[in-house]
């Protein structure tokens, strides 16, 4: 029998292995340690613990399960430190790197926005030069009202992306604890 220990992670609450509690502890007293203190930390911490939150629910999915310390270690793995390093655990053995595929979504993009952000959003969506992006909807602007009307509708549709986890998705960078510290909004 193992004991275990139900912890709030991100808003959610999670059954966890106390193994597993003490390691996933560790990982953010260390990673608080690494990112140092005031308004900067506070908000990567938050995001970190949203994005383990995530991770944890599409690891458990529907089912009624315990968190172990395989889930632990497959999460701090993928999520990394945020100077790009590994954690050691209490034995000195390196994790080794679990590398996901970063998905690309479509935001508007507030740090680089004229208007509402839809034509910054769309080039990093794209990959393309902002600029190209601005002179072709200016150029659909004059050439008739679609130009008008989609870019309203894209200001409309079109969620904001506000946390660091959303940039990092807006650019299809992977959601790790390195990339979550570079787009916080308090640097």
């Amino acid at each position: 029998m193992k004991k275990v220990v139900t912890v709030g992670i991100g808003g959610r609450s999670f059954v966890i292995d106390e193994d597993a509690y003490q390691k996933l502890n560790l990982y953010l007293t260390r990673f608080k340690e690494k990112t140092g203190m005031g308004v900067q930390s506070g908000d990567v911490m938050e995001d970190l613990e949203q994005r383990i939150a995530e991770l944890f629910t599409e690891a458990l999915g529907t089912r009624y399960q315990v968190v172990n310390i395989t889930m632990v270690n497959n999460i701090i793995s993928q999520l990394g430190m945020p100077d790009g390093g590994q954690m050691e655990d209490d034995f000195g053995v390196k994790n080794e790197p679990f590398y996901n595929m970063a998905v690309k979504k479509f935001y508007r993009n507030p740090d680089d926005k004229v208007i509402g952000g839809v034509c910054s959003g769309m080039a990093l969506y794209l990959n393309v030069d902002v600029v190209l992006v601005r002179v072709l909807f200016f150029v659909a602007i004059f050439m008739g009202s679609i130009g008008f009307w989609g870019y309203i509708i894209l200001w409309i549709v079109a969620p904001l992306a506000y946390t660091a986890a959303q940039k990092c998705e807006m650019r299809g960078l992977p959601v790790t604890a390195e990339n979550l510290r570079k787009f916080s909004t308090y640097r």
